[in-house]
């Protein structure tokens, strides 16, 4: 998850690192932080990480000391926002140029786009050197690799637009360097949409493709998810739905490849989690049921819980859910949890004024 926990410098703050180690003493194999950025100018958020020649090792390798705790592991997910990135403290920009009601961006050159691999490959070296356990290349929720799969987005006429093959060429380019840059036992995953659930969007028959493609690759896991973060999209993740998401998308890639599978999404319950494996799932992502419960792998496998109990919102605010998870992360990392639900609008008021506090530390940073 992106849990927004950095100090506006693109540091790990305590809270952040208190947070990992919970959820590793609380017996879950891996946790993925969400959106880490190997360039500042493209950031989702100013609670991001950012690797690069100013991050403070130390702290970095506090959090990766911390979240592998109990033989877990703590992966990097490598994140370059796009079009999407924030524009308080960045300047987006996509496969192509847009200007639409709640996202304007400029188009990236052909000489930014052959930048990219390296760039994704160097940060990955670089959470290696760190100690972290692995690497996840983000190419889901409508960040920039995504983009670039969306016939939405990515209306290029050079060769990383057009037919399928040409849209996911940026993509396998990257994998293939942030391979040769950490060597072949590195674990290197990679989180794919099975579709954005937009109208003329990335579809099921495009993200089969891609996950035929990647044979190959080097590749050692494939996170099948869904949605995006496209202004006033429903995130999938708020649906009201009651198990996972992608299982039947699953059912369809597992012949296309002997990578293992993860699909995260809408798992809820044991019976969920075990019914996935079941169906030749390798890997469950849970997310929200460990906000709610970070010590709940060790409870399930002890048999002494039962499921998580989901709060139920009424009428929330577009981004309120996401807003109230991600504070109630800032409580774990702080070692207090709240009973109640609470109010919807002062988390989210919460959420938004820290990130607007970090905004001028950010680019004091980064962009002077």
């Amino acid at each position: 998850m992106s849990d927004s926990l950095g100090d506006g410098r693109g540091n790990p703050t305590d809270a952040q690192i208190r947070l990992y180690e919970r959820w590793a003493e609380g017996g879950l194999a891996a946790s993925i932080i969400g959106e880490v950025q190997g360039n500042p100018n493209f950031a989702e958020k100013p609670g991001n990480l950012v690797l690069g020649p100013a991050s403070d090792i130390d702290r970095l390798r506090a959090l990766a000391s911390s979240g592998s705790v109990n033989g877990a592991h703590l992966w990097l997910q490598l994140g370059h926002a796009g079009a999407m990135a924030y524009p308080p403290i960045s300047n987006p920009k996509g496969p192509s140029a847009l200007d639409i009601p709640g996202l304007t961006c400029a188009a990236l050159t052909p000489e930014e786009v052959s930048a990219l691999p390296s760039e994704f490959a160097r940060t990955a070296r670089q959470a290696k050197d760190l100690g972290f356990g692995g690497v996840q290349v983000h190419a889901a929720h409508g960040f920039l690799l995504s983009q670039f799969l969306s016939p939405l987005f990515n209306r290029r006429d050079d060769g990383y637009g057009g037919s399928i093959t040409n849209r996911m060429r940026l993509l396998l380019e990257v994998v293939e360097a942030v391979r040769a840059a950490v060597g072949p036992r590195f674990p290197v995953a990679i989180k794919l949409n099975a579709t954005d659930q937009l109208e003329g969007g990335f579809a099921e028959v495009d993200a089969l493709a891609v996950i035929a493609a990647l044979a190959g690759s080097g590749i050692d896991l494939i996170d099948i998810s869904g949605g995006t973060y496209f202004p006033g999209a429903r995130s999938a993740s708020d649906s009201a739905g009651g198990g996972p998401y992608f299982l039947d998308f699953a059912e369809k890639a597992r012949p296309l490849t002997r990578i293992p599978l993860m699909v995260t999404g809408g798992f809820k319950t044991l019976t969920h989690a075990t019914e996935a494996l079941e169906r030749g799932v390798d890997m469950v992502g849970l997310a929200r049921a460990l906000v709610l419960d970070p010590t709940l792998p060790n409870r399930w496998r002890s048999g002494s819980a039962g499921d998580p109990v989901f709060p139920k919102f009424t009428d929330p605010p577009e981004g309120g859910i996401t807003a109230w998870y991600t504070m109630r992360l800032t409580a774990m990392g702080e070692d207090r949890e709240a009973s109640d639900v609470g109010d919807l609008h002062a988390e989210m008021k919460a959420y938004e004024q820290r990130d607007t506090a970090r905004i001028d530390i950010w680019n004091a940073q980064f962009r002077a």
